[in-house]
């Protein structure tokens, strides 16, 4: 189930990113929460492969890959030796891919969820912060994915993990049908990724609304919708704490893209 709540004052954030529970494993606070900021309540969770190829996901997939892997081989000799980072280095790099992109950051959740867009639309409409459960998710998951994560003392795969369990799409499909997926932690690969504290989900292609999913499959999934009168004043807040373009996106581009919406004239 989908639990829907609504983000009204500043005071529904501060509970929202104070969200850990007691770990007495450990005796420290931790959360198995992920989160996706989306600018605007209208758009639905989609992969970037959703969306570029729509019904033709299926048979253009593998040759976005294949393309892809040929011509960046030069920057990573090793894509052509996983499907898995094929993916993850190409949905970084802008490619259409089936992964969808997570946070285990709250702030950074809602820096995506207030930023990215027009500045002129952002009193024009709400705007959401996903929230799903790491633990919830992987019960889910055929035994011999939940028991390879229990053999590492894990609870995100890596690349590694996942391809000694799986290197061909089709049967990755065949046993996730529409009922799990795989979370995933990237390699860290260059500052963004470590900025960002990503992680990917690696959505079955049979999952054709990832929203239907969740509602189904979970009772943990929180869908904070954030009311477009309160954006800029959170937009405002995560400015202050450093949460912002220069440091989501390390160099020249994510510094202008700062300075840009720094100095809007609203």
């Amino acid at each position: 189930m989908i639990n829907e709540k609504y983000i009204k004052s500043i005071d529904d954030i501060a509970e929202l990113i104070t969200n850990q529970k007691y770990d007495e494993r450990v005796q420290r606070n931790r959360s198995s929460l992920l989160y996706r900021g989306i600018p605007n309540v209208e758009y639905k969770l989609q992969t970037s492969l959703q969306r570029n190829c729509k019904c033709k996901e299926i048979e253009l997939e593998k040759s976005i890959l294949r393309n892809f892997s040929k011509y960046a081989e030069i920057e990573d000799p090793q894509l052509k030796k996983s499907i898995w980072r094929q993916m993850i280095i190409g949905q970084h790099h802008g490619l259409p891919t089936r992964l969808l992109d997570w946070t285990y950051s709250p702030l950074i959740g809602l820096h995506f969820a207030t930023s990215g867009e027009d500045l002129d639309n952002m009193k024009k409409h709400d705007s959401v912060l996903w929230e799903i459960d790491i633990e919830e998710i992987n019960k889910l998951l055929p035994k011999e994915y939940q028991d390879n994560l229990n053999e590492n003392g894990a609870y995100l795969f890596t690349i590694d993990m996942l391809a000694k369990l799986e290197t061909d799409i089709k049967k990755y499909d065949n046993k996730m049908k529409a009922d799990s997926m795989v979370l995933i932690e990237p390699p860290s690969i260059d500052q963004r990724i470590i900025n960002q504290y990503s992680y990917f989900s690696i959505i079955p292609i049979d999952m054709k609304d990832i929203e239907e999913f969740l509602d189904i499959k979970t009772k943990n999934t929180v869908k904070y919708i954030i009311d477009k009168d309160l954006r800029w004043r959170i937009r405002d807040m995560l400015d202050q704490m450093n949460i912002n373009e220069r440091i989501v996106y390390p160099g020249l581009d994510g510094l202008s893209s700062w300075l840009k919406r720094h100095y809007y004239v609203k």
